[in-house]
């Protein structure tokens, strides 16, 4: 169970479903008592301030209830029987179990609209004046590490829109920057091997060749075309130049990606997840994870499940599927653009105690301002 939610519910209030605040959902657990659900909440506040145990005397002095320690053991025993709360080691203290945080998140979170001052801060560090889109994603990635004290992610597709200019700058031996604008005026980059030996000139005449095969076209259509007049021979391109004009058009498609998703996965801030790992055995499993965030597959698996809602998504442990049971939460959101079409995704991966409340209206924000820049 990973309903989305709506970030801009004014504090206070209990989502999803209009759920009243102190009572969770029934379904994944027995649905709470104010009493327990106010214990619940307030282990799960301390643990992701802390990290550390939370005991019985510590949650006596600040619930707003007037229970003694006692009774806060018996209810804590009772959120353990149900799967909610564990006993780590030999501490009297407990931590939330991946279901305890689900419960927490689903109903029991509250957070208000993001302040002003973040959104302006976010719609700065992403104006697109000057800079290409690729440079905006990565400063996004950023932008949404430091934000959230975790691993940002943005996902976005390399264009596959109609083109207007393609051109081959030299940037040294063996490489070339290929230099894309497109029709509504955005500009990408994108670096390339060339062929050594590779005279200036062979990039000047690959730009020619392929500007006068633009008319407007998509990539996609554009390397169907130049594809078939290669294979066929009919073109008067020498090899070198043959060479560049193949090697740019399989970097721009995706290396055989279906549609427009042959894109980029830009992932910053992964030592402040690091950071928070001291067990030999998760810090192994975090950098596996790591590792799989660079694969295409999981890449198109991010887009579905960013697809498949309206809002912010939060995913704890194994949720998603993707990441097995690394101890990591990811929020996750659709940018969507122009009727309402999914032009990439962002989030942020972090340990499972990361700030819910403060991650999820940024998220949801960003989502909305790259959805206008993708759009």
């Amino acid at each position: 169970m990973n309903k989305p939610v709506n970030p801009s519910a004014p504090r206070g209030t209990a989502r999803p479903g209009n759920v009243p605040p102190g009572l969770v959902p029934a379904g994944l657990a027995p649905a709470l008592d104010p009493r327990s659900a106010a214990v619940l909440r307030e282990i799960v506040e301390q643990y992701v301030e802390t990290g550390e145990p939370v005991g019985s005397r510590t949650l006596s002095r600040r619930l707003p209830l007037a229970l003694s320690p006692a009774t806060i053991r018996n209810v804590m025993a009772d959120l353990t029987d149900a799967g909610l709360l564990f006993a780590p080691h030999t501490s009297a203290g407990r931590l939330p179990t991946d279901l305890g945080l689900r419960l927490f998140v689903d109903g029991l979170l509250h957070f208000g609209e993001l302040a002003e001052d973040d959104r302006e801060s976010i719609t700065a560090a992403l104006a697109a004046s000057g800079r290409s889109l690729e440079d905006t994603l990565a400063d996004a990635s950023t932008m949404l590490s430091g934000l959230s004290a975790a691993a940002g992610l943005v996902l976005a597709p390399k264009s596959d829109g109609a083109l207007r200019h393609i051109e081959f700058v030299p940037l040294g031996p063996g490489r070339a920057l290929v230099v894309l604008v497109n029709a509504d005026g955005h500009v990408e980059n994108r670096v390339i091997d060339t062929p050594p030996g590779l005279p200036p000139s062979a990039l000047q005449q690959a730009g020619n060749y392929l500007n006068s095969r633009l008319s407007g076209r998509p990539l996609t259509e554009l390397r169907e075309i130049v594809s078939g007049e290669i294979a066929a021979n009919r073109t008067e391109l020498d090899e070198l130049t043959t060479q560049v004009v193949a090697t740019g058009l399989a970097t721009w498609t995706g290396d055989g990606l279906k549609g427009m998703w042959g894109g980029s996965l830009i992932v910053r801030g992964q030592a402040r997840l690091l950071s928070d790992v001291t067990e030999i055995e998760r810090l192994a499993a975090i950098q596996a994870l790591f590792e799989r965030l660079e694969t295409q597959e999981t890449m198109l698996r991010l887009l579905d499940l960013a697809e498949s809602s309206e809002g912010v998504r939060i995913f704890i442990g194994a949720e998603s599927g993707l990441f097995g049971t690394t101890g990591v939460s990811m929020v996750v959101a659709p940018a969507r653009g122009e009727g309402g079409r999914i032009v990439g995704a962002i989030g942020v991966i972090g340990p499972t105690r990361i700030n819910y409340g403060r991650i999820i209206p940024v998220v949801d924000y960003t989502a909305r301002v790259i959805g206008r820049l993708l759009g």
